[in-house]
């Protein structure tokens, strides 16, 4: 077996809960005196709680170990919080380990965030330079690759426009082309395809698939989709609270997170307290969901589904919408819904109360997520706030609604309307 191209040894990092540092080196020189004479921060906030010391510590990664050998693709899987974004800031050196060795041999292509290392005053063009300089590019190369980058990114048309006035789906667009034009030894990605329309998912899958497959490119790909994980990976490691809990088999990490991971079924969802994804610009904060009519997170075939979202934001003189993504219990996407523009009141704290029709689907549980964006005239689309699992619940079997027909689950969360028979007779 060949050598390792990456090698992560018993890495650890760690984190200091609160706020530190005062700005200066005079803030910092005051706030030390005050703690070690037992008195008031004079730099701290008003009703802000102060940092005690070394118990106020947080551990992102605990003891993490694994090799990635040259041409895998390795999917890095787990629920919010599990260290996947911290180990990939670590490879791709945006911050080092407070403990253990990671160590690599060729050039790294990452991209952590939408637009990363972009300025919105440059053009798209001006942005594919200085982009794939950070990158580690020279101009002769870029020169060499422009072409290629643009068309790959469906940009012609607005590579001389300044990004500022780009949608996040024309971003990713963009900054996907020029690190998949990167002659690097190891990408690292981390969920940039959820910003993309399904076309350019499916491209970039197809890139990447092809970088590692016929180029021998190392992949580590980390994502809440398990379907384009199980599209794209060889094998799956498997993080939760910071630890490596698995690493293999792509069905078994995939079986082990959705074990984790699943959400139980509850008539409502609290979303203060979780950050909004990487993707998303978080202009608009959604709070919290509830079931409407219900005494259970249980509906019948056919009924339909009534439920509030509350939500805030300081936007002002917008057009919002929701987009409500269908998922099955086991993550398999099964439709998509999207709002008419929303009524709110900016800087307040909105509830607005919808209706789905789930006609459509079979007996089964269902954990849909909700997207917050808004459109342009062109229908690109900007999002603003994601939940995965915004709502649970769960459509229960129907023997006289399903016509008699006992429903296979393996047949697919979609229910078919029965064939209608238009016209009959019979031939002499």
């Amino acid at each position: 077996m060949s050598e390792p191209i990456i090698k992560i040894e018993h890495v650890s990092k760690e984190y200091r809960l609160g706020t530190i540092g005062g700005g200066t080196l005079k803030g910092d020189l005051q706030s030390l005196i005050a703690r070690m004479r037992g008195q008031e921060d004079p730099n701290s906030l008003l009703g802000s709680a102060p940092v005690t010391g070394a118990n106020d510590r947080f551990l992102a990664l605990d003891d993490v170990s694994f090799d990635v050998y040259p041409g895998e693709a390795v999917g890095v899987i787990g629920r919010n919080g599990a260290g996947k974004s911290t180990l990939l800031k670590l490879l791709s050196r945006v911050t080092a380990p407070s403990k253990g060795r990671i160590s690599f041999d060729g050039r790294i292509a990452s991209m952590l965030e939408v637009g990363t290392g972009f300025h919105p005053e440059l053009t798209g063009r001006e942005n594919v330079y200085m982009n794939g300089a950070i990158l580690g590019m020279t101009k002769a190369e870029i020169d060499r690759k422009f072409d290629q980058i643009v068309e790959f990114a469906e940009m012609e048309k607005f590579i001389d426009t300044p990004v500022k006035r780009y949608s996040s789906g024309m971003y990713v667009k963009l900054a996907f082309s020029v690190a998949a034009h990167l002659d690097s030894e190891i990408m690292i990605m981390d969920e940039v395809l959820a910003v993309g329309d399904a076309k350019f998912q499916k491209k970039c899958l197809g890139k990447m698939g092809d970088e590692s497959t016929k180029a021998g490119r190392t992949i580590l790909y980390v994502s809440h989709n398990m379907n384009t994980v199980r599209q794209l990976c060889t094998r799956c490691v498997v993080l939760s609270h910071g630890r490596l809990i698995f690493d293999g088999d792509v069905e078994k990490a995939i079986s082990i997170y959705l074990d984790e991971a699943k959400n139980p079924l509850t008539l409502d969802h609290d979303f203060t307290a979780q950050p909004s994804p990487s993707h998303v610009t978080g202009l608009v904060k959604m709070m919290g969901t509830e079931l409407l009519e219900l005494t259970s997170p249980q509906i019948s075939m056919r009924d339909t589904l009534k439920f509030r979202l509350t939500w805030k934001t300081d936007l002002t003189d917008r057009e919002f919408f929701i987009r409500v993504l269908f998922v099955t219990d086991t993550e398999a996407p099964c439709g998509m819904a999207m709002s008419p523009a929303l009524s709110y009141t900016p800087g307040a704290i909105n509830q607005t109360d919808f209706e789905l029709d789930t006609s459509t689907l079979a007996p089964g549980e269902y954990h849909p997520q909700i997207v917050f964006c808004e459109m342009d005239s062109h229908g690109q689309q900007t999002l603003h706030d994601a939940v995965p699992s915004a709502l649970t619940f769960e459509i229960l079997y129907d023997e006289q609604k399903l016509n008699h027909l006992v429903w296979n689950k393996w047949w697919g969360p979609i229910y078919h309307h029965p064939v209608k028979v238009l016209n009959q007779e019979t031939l002499a």
